[in-house]
């Protein structure tokens, strides 16, 4: 997993609340375990009419919002089915930080597990950025990982809360298998001493 520390760029507006799972990324696109190539599946169905062609009227269809990074969205952003595609589907679009309200704790924990940051603040906060996001002539704002602040045009800065913990492991690069192998030294002796012990354990091991 890639270290996160700062990301400056553009900031797209979607203030819909309830933005489920399934809208995020529809089941359709759910036979794959790869990471990649789920972005074309992002909002599948308010980017495109019923036959498949692209509507291109979709904020992230038009331009700058193309190359957006972050994503200023509702209440309760993530609900619905705890399908891991969803993180991977907007990861693979290009966006690295969702800022919302709140968040479904699904959705929540399992983006943090694939190395995206998700910011909790005020609904008053999320109107003044979805405000900045809406202008298309500077929607770019910044987001210090570090510090925990996010600044937008105007001279804007917001403070975030955000677990130690999950800061930590953004910030290192650390996935459940990253902090694991913090401890390979340990695992390896547990190993050693279990083979010793009880070497049956380990008689069909390669």
């Amino acid at each position: 997993m890639k270290k996160f520390n700062k990301v400056t760029g553009v900031a797209a507006p979607l203030p819909m609340v309830n933005v489920d799972t399934d809208k995020i990324i529809p089941k359709q696109f759910l036979k794959t375990i790869a990471r990649t190539g789920l972005g074309k599946g992002l909002f599948y169905e308010m980017r495109t009419n019923d036959d498949g062609t692209p509507r291109d009227d979709f904020i992230l269809d038009r331009a700058p919002y193309t190359n957006a990074e972050i994503l200023i969205a509702g209440d309760n952003f993530g609900c619905g089915s705890s399908r891991e595609h969803a993180p991977w589907a907007l990861q693979d679009f290009g966006i690295k930080v969702v800022i919302a309200p709140t968040f479904a704790d699904i959705f929540y924990n399992n983006s943090f597990k694939n190395g995206m940051l998700l910011i909790k603040l005020t609904q008053e906060q999320i109107d003044v950025l979805l405000s900045v996001a809406s202008d298309p002539e500077n929607p770019e704002i910044t987001v210090d990982l570090e510090k925990q602040e996010i600044h937008a045009p105007n001279g804007i800065v917001y403070p975030f809360d955000l677990d130690p913990f999950l800061k930590h492991c953004l910030l290192e690069g650390l996935d459940d298998i990253g902090l694991t192998m913090q401890r390979s030294k340990e695992i390896d002796g547990f190993e050693g001493g279990q083979r010793s012990q009880q070497p049956w354990l380990y008689r069909d091991a390669s």
